[in-house]
């Protein structure tokens, strides 16, 4: 504790008494100050005890002192030391009546008692709270790590509530809580998730103090990159001494090395999961499972699904080159399936690969499941319209569940939902949902419809000259599978006329309708002129 009025006036070498302000002695002392100018308030910090003898002040008038007190008090100056038998034989009762009107504590300091004395006992009292303060911000440190090193950051946490005596919670990249000690604080860490995801915006390292009906919570970014890997939150019911705030330190120091792996570790990682999932696409899932060991074997037990992402819009959102695309992936995708992977302690490989990301995920598995709801809530930005142009969402495809033996096939089946998810302006397509639903939406292609305009061009030149109706013609036979009656009554037509147009049809295009694949890519042609508006 740091010194207080109280403390100075049982200090038995001192002899001083109270004039004034009996109920506010606890107040701590930052300072012992000695002046005697009519008004020292310029010089005043706040939280010191000011020492006079009034060799310039006139003690005895009320109005006087009523004023040198009220500004006292104003400047946050804790007590008054007055030194008798100087040049007042006693304290004016006009200084202690102010005093006491404005319940300042009033000190008389005896002419034996020198001012020097007092300062002294004041600067040894703050430097052996001090040294207090320190010591036990070593001690804490100490259980800190010792718990830390056993319990892991749940054990940490449990130590540095009891080291503040309030309680402490652990948020992972996205906001969500990890952990927290005691348990009972869990809601209530719970109600700071915003403030967190409002933190995460600023620069790291960053802090954030939260005011509560009840406490006061501080927020801490940790982590060593742009983007904070993890928070930490303390609430306490008031602010925090500085043993504590060396507690606090300490743990954002234990719990950022925990949190954030080394980058020769994270390099580690990266290229054997490169390895892993190369060796896996190139059929060699033997040797993927050896490469992948501990750290990627159980994704390789269980089905799993293949994550091909891509950044929407032009290359150059995202930079130039290698080096570029890879940055671009330090994204809220990555974040929220880290964080999901993390939480429920499950193997997740991120790889990027040229300028695409892939992932792999447990089938069914929490990352699965994160990959799934970002791209819902992305999808939904855009529909609103908050989308951000500076750094659009990825486009994502997703692979049907699948084994090691059947990466490959999975990585083109996430390739084939990628691409649909580009013509249709989705964040993602699973691969399940193209056998579902229906080819012709793809026919909206630039290319099918190129070729569709070049195939029908010659049957549509010829209707121009006024000399029939090919293509109503034909589309009128094609729809009912080649059965001349029902197509010539749709046209309205005796059915020689229908045949006779077919042949012209034959002779202008230089195709058999007898083959069934000139009869398919003839359909598919005028349902993609169709598609177009003609």
């Amino acid at each position: 504790m740091p010194p207080t009025l109280a403390s100075l006036v049982h200090h038995s070498a001192l002899k001083l008494t109270v004039r004034a302000g009996e109920d506010r002695l606890d107040t701590p002392v930052r300072w012992a100050h000695v002046s005697e100018l009519a008004d020292p308030v310029p010089y005043m910090e706040g939280g010191e005890l000011l020492l006079i003898t009034a060799l310039q002040l006139d003690a005895e008038d009320p109005d006087t002192m009523r004023r040198y007190v009220k500004r006292l008090v104003g400047a946050g100056v804790v007590g008054l030391g007055f030194a008798v038998g100087v040049n007042y034989p006693d304290i004016p009762e006009a200084l202690v009546e102010a005093a006491r009107a404005e319940d300042l504590p009033l000190i008389e300091v005896p002419r034996r008692t020198p001012f020097l004395a007092i300062s002294k006992a004041v600067s040894a009292a703050i430097a052996a709270d001090q040294y207090r303060a320190v010591t036990a911000g070593f001690a804490a440190q100490r259980e800190l790590t010792k718990q830390a090193l056993g319990d892991g950051a749940q054990g940490l946490l449990g130590a540095l509530a009891g080291q503040v005596d309030g309680w402490a919670a652990l948020y992972d990249a996205s906001g969500a809580v990890v952990a927290t000690a005691p348990e009972w604080a869990a809601r209530r860490a719970a109600r700071l998730t915003p403030d967190v995801e409002r933190l995460r915006e600023r620069p790291a390292p960053a802090s954030l103090v939260v005011a509560g009906a009840d406490d006061r919570v501080e927020l801490h970014t940790l982590g060593t990159g742009r983007r904070p890997r993890a928070a930490l939150a303390v609430g306490t019911a008031s602010t925090l001494g500085t043993a504590e705030r060396y507690a606090v330190h300490s743990a954002i120091a234990l719990l950022t090395l925990t949190t954030e792996r080394s980058r020769s570790l994270q390099a580690a990682e990266a290229r054997i999961g490169s390895a892993v999932l190369r060796m896996l696409l190139a059929g060699e899932p033997d040797h993927a499972r050896a490469v992948a060991g501990d750290l990627y074997g159980g994704l390789l037990d269980a089905p799993f699904r293949l994550v091909v992402a891509e950044v929407a819009g032009p290359a150059e959102a995202a930079g130039e080159g290698a080096g570029a695309a890879e940055g671009a992936w330090s994204t809220e995708l990555v974040d929220a399936v880290e964080s999901a992977a993390a939480r429920f302690g499950e193997a997740l490989l991120v790889v990027p690969y040229g300028e695409r990301l892939v992932l792999l995920v447990a089938d069914g598995g929490a990352a699965h499941l994160a990959t799934v709801e970002y791209a819902a809530l992305l999808d939904a930005d855009r529909a609103e319209g908050r989308e951000s142009a500076e750094e659009p969402g990825p486009l994502m495809g997703l692979s049907a569940p699948a084994g090691p033996i059947a990466a490959a096939p999975a990585y083109k089946q996430a390739e084939q939902a990628l691409s649909v998810a580009r013509r249709r302006g989705r964040c993602l397509v699973e691969h399940e949902e193209l056998a579902a639903g229906s080819v012709l939406p793809l026919l909206a292609d630039d290319a099918v419809r190129a070729f569709a305009d070049g195939l029908l061009r010659a049957l549509r030149e010829h209707d121009a000259t006024g000399r029939g109706d090919l293509v109503a013609s034909l589309r009128a036979w094609l729809s009912r599978h080649g059965q001349w009656d029902a197509a010539a009554a749709d046209l309205g037509v005796h059915r020689h006329t229908l045949r006779y147009r077919m042949r012209r049809v034959e002779e202008i295009l230089g195709r058999s309708l007898d083959d069934p694949d000139v009869r398919m890519e003839l359909w598919l042609s005028l349902k993609a002129t169709s598609a177009a508006g003609e």
